[in-house]
Formats: structure tokens, sequence, C-alpha cells
């Protein structure tokens, strides 16, 4: 196993141990760890082109959403704007090397998860309304781009981002689900799992 992976596990499961058992002070400390590792791995990848340096921007701008996220609730619509930019760094770096096709079945089913998910949350939204849904739009365009390369290229790099982003985006539907209309216990735990193992999985296509 090389170093990033066991210097971002080890990390990123001391954060969700905290999560799960809610020990405030160890989570503090090991989601940023764990961000800047991946942060790390990724300047550290070989023959960097625009869209890898797009990539690195992407993860910057999440690690910056997560450190507004664990202020004070006042500033949540910034996590959500710097989200949305993440997010978006994100598609464009996808986007760069079209090699695209249409695979019809995809964008249905972005469009039911999206629908789905916006109908269950949508009164129990407060005044960020838009703000949460543009970026929850912004990631069904990521996985939707990440998802269409993936079926024209059929290469494992595209499929580490397809699947990458795949996780991002399971990890922001649990997230608003959780603060906004059934919140659970496990629910911190499993979006740090899914958010950690996404963006490890498109930091790994600078690899590929």
């Amino acid at each position: 196993m090389s170093w990033p992976f066991l210097a971002v596990f080890f990390s990123g499961w001391l954060y969700i141990d905290a999560a799960y058992r809610g020990t405030n002070w160890q989570q503090w400390v090991f989601r940023p760890v764990t961000m800047l590792l991946l942060l790390l791995w990724a300047c550290q990848a070989p023959n960097l082109e625009a869209s890898g340096y797009l990539i690195i921007a992407g993860l910057l701008t999440a690690l910056l959403s997560d450190a507004i996220r664990m202020l004070p609730s006042k500033y949540l619509l910034f996590s959500f704007i710097t989200l949305f930019l993440s997010y978006l760094l994100y598609t464009i770096s996808f986007a760069l090397h079209m090699g695209f096709s249409f695979f019809f079945p995809l964008p249905l089913i972005l469009l039911a998860v999206g629908i789905a998910v916006i109908l269950v949350v949508w009164t129990r939204l407060d005044n960020m309304r838009w703000r949460i849904i543009d970026s929850f739009i912004m990631a069904l365009l990521m996985v939707w781009v990440a998802g269409e390369q993936y079926f024209a290229l059929g290469n494992e790099n595209r499929f580490s981002i397809m699947a990458g982003a795949g996780l991002l985006l399971l990890a922001h539907c649990i997230n608003i689900i959780d603060r906004y209309r059934f919140p659970f216990n496990l629910s911190k735990a499993i979006v740090a799992a899914c958010g950690f193992i996404g963006h490890f999985l498109i930091i790994r296509s600078l690899f590929l």
C-alpha cells in the first residue's frame, strides 16, 4: 500500500471515529489534517496539466468549505458558496478532456435523484434555500459530466473520477437530508467517509 493511502486512511478513520463518538477536539484536528494530506498528495502528481491544477483548486476550495462549516452556523452560507465553487472547479476539470457521448439513462437517473432529494427537504429549507439548491444542482452536474466521460472513454482514470464524484454527491445528499429533514447519529461519520473517499478517488485519477 502507498503512503498517501495509509496516511489518508488513518487520519480519516480518526475523524470518522470522532464524528461517531462525538469527540469534538478530535474532529477539529483530523478533518483538516485529512484534507491537507489529500492536497499534499495531489500536488505530487506527475505531469500536471490544467485539469490537474483545477482538481487541486477544487480540493483546496473544499478544504476551505470544511473549515467554514466548523465555525458557528452564521457562517454556513459561505460554506455552501465555497462548496459550489469546489464542485464547479471539479466539473470544469472533468470536462477539459471531453470525449463526450450521451448516455441517456444517466441524466434521467440524476434528475430523479435530484427531484427526490429536493422534495424531501424543500419545506424545511431556511432563507438559504437557493444557495443550498444551487450547490446541490452543481453536484449533480459534476456527476453527470464525470459519468459521461466514463461512458465515452471507459478507462480506469475516468472510472475513478466518476466513482469519486458519485461519492461526493452521496455525501452532499446525506448532509442536507440530515440537516434539514431526518437527522440521525451516524450522518456525520457517513458524510465524512463518502467525502474523503470521493476526494481520494478523484486525486487518484491524476496518477493513472
